[in-house]
């Protein structure tokens, strides 16, 4: 009989991945004490070996049961306990493989993995690989994750409000780019996607801001005539029939042609140019022209000259549309030319042109086209400010920008990146020299089954087409059952906080290849910023606590504190203070 202090028990039966272990009578339910340290017996997530000779499998508890049986001679009852184990790999000539290579057998003993058999698979420093956290079981253990399979397989981070979801990418990103608070990877490109401006208090020191609001120091300009000119129409006009698009195409087609001898692009071939070739031009020229063919009239039958009236030329800048004298009854000057038909479309797109709240994308400061379409800044300085810059992060605080138009402008962003990065590919600044992780926040917002948008269809291309470009996806989500499923199964990695709900936890579930249900039944009782990592990324399925971020750097997402708040006396408050904040559009500090 065999007495180690660490059998748990002996093989009962083998699957495709799995095994059940019946736990020997010698193994007290509890506490056992192995080498200076306390483990848990049958605890889900916890390690296990099998000993083969040679080899040593490695698997996980996913789950325990037990039962109890008559023994007929002695007539007294005998519990029988199992665990339910996922072998995961096996370690040859003293190096971890995932994977296995030969199953075990019944009867094959099974021992509990301690600290010393936790390092010949955690403990060895692998290039490539950085330090989120330590293991849930062994503090003393640390875990890290394959950057290249993090990046380029993609990933998603998911985690119910209050999970420690925020505080937990921080620290993932953090510990991506630093090593002892210092950028040990000067050259890395992480472009977060910040949707309620949490990030900066967190990740500033080692990331370049952007944002939509006004009073930013750095503001994020996105240039309508980067944006695609179907979904611009939609967002300007509303609906349009098949002939008012065309129209509206061809002379945009025109307006980006006259650009390219204005502007002094090299290399342009006019007749090769679409609608969605990334030129500049005057968009208000456009509802300006626009405005003349829908409502001019004719001093003559051949139609060479517009009866305008007192003043009535207009001024595209100003968006003042053109003024007409009223046709004439019967055979007499003016003639009746436009058919007024657009005019509800092109009311709608001088209020948008007009509204401040869109002035990032519709005024893109030194982007921002004349009416000739000559711009002070191409498109080259703009990506050089979101990528270029000398931190590995930077920021684009979106928390400005209306709902509504959230998909528009954050596909635009990520159509302006994607198009960058396969037409460069070659390049030195392009994606493929040096690789782009996209950190997604909020994806359900954006990436729901019903959604039809712009952003929608960008992940879409890069979750499946990313990888051979360079560009790496990173979601994050409190809501995974709200995700495309499309966009969902290509993430190759992913880390799951605590999550409470059923149908988030089966979705999980799905996604995770390893099978591991136990593991999954765990998430609604993970501590704050503990998660499961399963994946190409991390070396095993991992029960895992993340990093602790210096005190001054977590994210803006703390809850406020209502019982310490509610019982501090009645002072007097400004509330036109608040009214004026919202009327600005800016976060004062009081």
């Amino acid at each position: 009989m065999n007495n180690s202090p660490t059998l748990l028990g002996n093989i009962s039966a083998v699957s495709s991945s799995s095994a059940v272990v019946e736990l020997a009578d010698s193994v007290e339910s509890g506490i056992v004490i192995l080498e200076g340290r306390n483990y848990r017996i049958g605890q889900v997530g916890s390690f296990v070996k099998i000993l083969l000779g040679y080899n040593n499998l490695y698997g996980v508890i996913a789950g325990s049961s037990e039962s109890s049986q008559l023994d007929d001679q002695d007539g007294i009852h005998l519990d029988r306990r199992w665990i339910k184990i996922e072998l995961i790999g096996e370690i040859v000539a003293g190096e971890f493989e995932r994977g296995i290579s030969e199953y075990p057998s019944i009867g094959n003993e099974v021992h509990i993995v301690v600290d010393s058999d936790l390092k010949k698979i955690f403990g060895k420093d692998i290039d490539g690989h950085f330090n989120v956290g330590t293991l849930s079981s062994s503090d003393g253990i640390s875990v890290s994750l394959d950057l290249d399979k993090l990046v380029t397989r993609h990933s998603a981070i998911f985690g119910s409000t209050g999970s420690g979801k925020s505080t937990s990418t921080a620290s993932i990103l953090r510990s991506m780019v630093t090593a002892a608070e210092k950028i040990n990877m000067p050259s890395a490109r992480i472009l977060l996607i910040d949707i309620h401006g949490e990030y900066q208090s967190a990740l500033g020191d080692i990331a370049n801001v952007f944002s939509v609001l006004p009073e930013a120091e750095n503001k994020l300009y996105v240039p309508y005539w980067c944006i695609s000119p179907t979904h611009l129409m939609e967002f300007l006009c509303g609906t349009l029939s098949d002939s008012q698009k065309a129209i509206f195409l061809d002379k945009t087609v025109s307006e980006k042609i006259n650009s390219i001898t204005a502007n002094n692009f090299d290399g342009v071939n006019p007749d090769r140019v679409t609608s969605s070739t990334p030129l500049p031009y005057s968009i208000k020229k456009i509802w300006h022209e626009l405005c003349f063919l829908d409502n001019v009239n004719w001093m003559d039958k051949d139609q060479t000259v517009p009866a305008y009236a007192t003043n009535g030329l207009g001024d595209c800048e100003s968006l003042i549309a053109p003024k007409f004298q009223p046709p004439a009854p019967g055979n007499t000057p003016p003639f009746k030319g436009g058919a007024g038909l657009m005019k509800r479309q092109l009311d709608l797109m001088k209020s948008r042109l007009a509204d401040t709240q869109y002035s990032f994308m519709l005024e893109p400061g030194e982007w921002s086209p004349n009416k000739n379409g000559v711009i002070e800044k191409d498109l080259d300085a703009l990506v050089e400010g979101w990528l270029g810059h000398e931190k590995p992060i930077t920021i684009l605080d979106l928390s400005g920008m209306p709902s509504s138009r959230l998909s528009l402008l954050l596909g635009t962003i990520l159509d302006v990146l994607f198009e960058v990065s396969i037409w460069g590919r070659e390049l030195q600044a392009g994606m493929r020299k040096r690789p782009l992780l996209l950190v997604l926040e909020e994806a359900h917002r954006y990436l729901s089954k019903s959604e039809t948008g712009l952003a929608k269809e960008m992940v879409q291309r890069i979750a499946k087409e990313g990888r051979k470009f360079g560009v790496g996806a990173m979601l994050v989500s409190q809501r995974p059952s709200e995700i495309d499923e499309t966009i969902l199964s290509q993430c190759g990695t992913i880390i799951s906080l605590r999550i409470n709900n059923t149908t988030d936890r089966g979705i999980v579930k799905s996604a995770m290849s390893e099978g591991l249900s136990g593991i999954v039944d765990t998430l609604p009782i993970l501590r704050t910023g503990e998660a499961i990592i399963v994946g190409e990324a991390a070396k095993l399925p991992t029960r895992c606590r993340f990093n602790l971020l210096p005190d001054d750097k977590y994210p803006n997402s703390k809850d406020p504190c209502v019982a310490d708040s509610w019982k501090k006396p009645k002072e007097v408050e400004n509330y036109k203070e608040l009214i004026n904040s919202w009327r600005s559009q800016t976060n004062n500090q009081g």
